[in-house]
């Protein structure tokens, strides 16, 4: 038991290193393909997109699932919490499905971003249509939607806790929904307040925790 409450402490360290990731995510947003293909042609084809879906996206997604599953089993090993563990599971669901939407991202639009540039353009806007449709949008909703609504639960259970601060499971809850929800609808600036809200309410967590007997 002593040894698993160290390793939740540690681990909660993720979920910081998941924040500051959705955080460097929302500092550039790639053009509109329905007014300018040709920008978002020229802006997912460079080495720097796929990085970012890569390291801030994939790899992102992975330290959000062990992060929470830090938070769960720190605080399941003090309190005993259903609305804890229904936002574990709901979260990994979502990060899931949602890690999905990014491998596509990351590898399926430079490729057609390249054929457009090469000239095939009705190619690769038929390949677009074809990639982006309803199945994707809906797989992308659903686990949007998930994650949404276990990273609240799961800041709304650290809240209740009163093992770690208040207030810093309310700005893992208030977080969430600004920037996975407005910041999704708005797709500007909100999106980046919510993830300092993420940041320092993951920071704050972590911190407690360590402090926490």
């Amino acid at each position: 038991m002593i040894e698993l409450d160290r390793i939740s402490r540690w681990g909660l360290w993720a979920l910081l290193v998941w924040t500051l990731l959705l955080f460097l995510g929302t500092l550039t947003h790639q053009p509109d393909t329905r007014t300018d293909f040709d920008a978002f042609a020229r802006y997912v084809t460079t080495p720097e997109f796929l990085l970012s879906h890569i390291v801030s996206s994939i790899l992102g997604a992975a330290f959000g699932i062990l992060g929470l599953f830090a938070l769960f089993t720190f605080l399941a090993l003090r309190v005993r919490s259903r609305l804890a563990a229904l936002g574990l599971a709901m979260a990994v669901f979502g990060n899931v499905m949602i890690t999905a939407i990014f491998g596509v991202a990351a590898f399926g639009q430079p490729a057609i971003g390249r054929l457009y540039l090469a000239g095939q353009t009705d190619v690769a806007l038929a390949a677009y249509d074809a990639t982006y449709g309803l199945p994707l949008t809906l797989t992308a909703a659903v686990g949007l939607l998930l994650l949404v609504i276990g990273v609240l639960c799961s800041g709304i259970a650290a809240a209740r806790s009163h093992v770690l601060p208040r207030l810093a499971g309310v700005g893992l809850a208030v977080g969430i929904v600004t920037f996975g929800v407005i910041g999704f609808i708005l797709a500007n600036v909100v999106q980046s307040i919510g993830a300092v809200v993420l940041i320092a309410s993951a920071l704050w967590i972590a911190v407690s925790a360590r402090r926490c007997r």
